[in-house]
């Protein structure tokens, strides 16, 4: 989409007025920042969330979820000093973990001097790659409560169950709650707690022996 006067595009506008409520203060701010902080940096939707371009490089990007924010600075040397000063956090996409209010942030003089920071090596050259799709972290799955309750019948799956990777979790999580009738997410839930028992994956069928 085309980006409006002062760099501001209104499919930036539109995203942050469907986010919720407590997500849209820290959008407002984050974006205020870095137009501050980066004269002349444009604005454009990539893989349905907010970036900020600098001289047609990427300089940062945002995202609300429903319960936190985040936001994220590119550049090594920026994110090498947010790991030097203990501010980086992992985890979770974006350079400050789990956003839930600006007082989640570092103060805004900070926040100012690390946008700048990372408008220095698309200045001087150092980066110059426009493009390419970030590594996004998904968030924890919710636990269904046919599942949750099948868990806690039976201690060793859920010990099973809470060793597995995140992303085996998040299949059996979806596969259960996808299912439409209650008979049937109960039914999956007792055959999951079954496989989990047994250290399975939710697809171990088609996983190569």
């Amino acid at each position: 989409m085309t980006d409006n006067a002062g760099g501001m595009s209104p499919a930036v506008d539109l995203y942050i007025a469907k986010a919720g409520e407590f997500a849209q203060p820290v959008l407002w701010y984050l974006r205020e920042v870095v137009h501050e902080g980066a004269r002349g940096v444009t604005e454009a939707m990539k893989w349905s969330m907010p970036f900020f371009v600098y001289k047609g490089v990427i300089l940062a990007n945002m995202a609300a979820f429903k319960a936190h924010c985040s936001f994220g600075l590119w550049g090594a040397e920026a994110v090498g000093t947010l790991r030097a000063e203990g501010v980086a956090q992992g985890g979770s996409m974006g350079s400050f973990g789990k956003v839930t209010s600006v007082k989640d942030l570092p103060p805004r003089k900070k926040m100012l001097g690390y946008v700048k920071l990372a408008t220095k090596a698309i200045d001087s050259g150092e980066r110059t790659k426009a493009w390419s799709r970030p590594k996004i972290a998904k968030g924890e799955a919710v636990v269904p409560d046919a599942l949750a309750a099948a868990l806690k019948k039976n201690k060793a799956a859920a010990k099973k169950f809470e060793a597995l990777t995140a992303g085996c979790r998040r299949e059996y999580c979806e596969w259960i709650g996808e299912a439409k009738r209650e008979e049937t997410r109960l039914k999956r839930a007792a055959e999951a707690v079954g496989w989990i028992a047994e250290g399975k994956s939710r697809n171990w069928k088609y996983e190569a022996s």
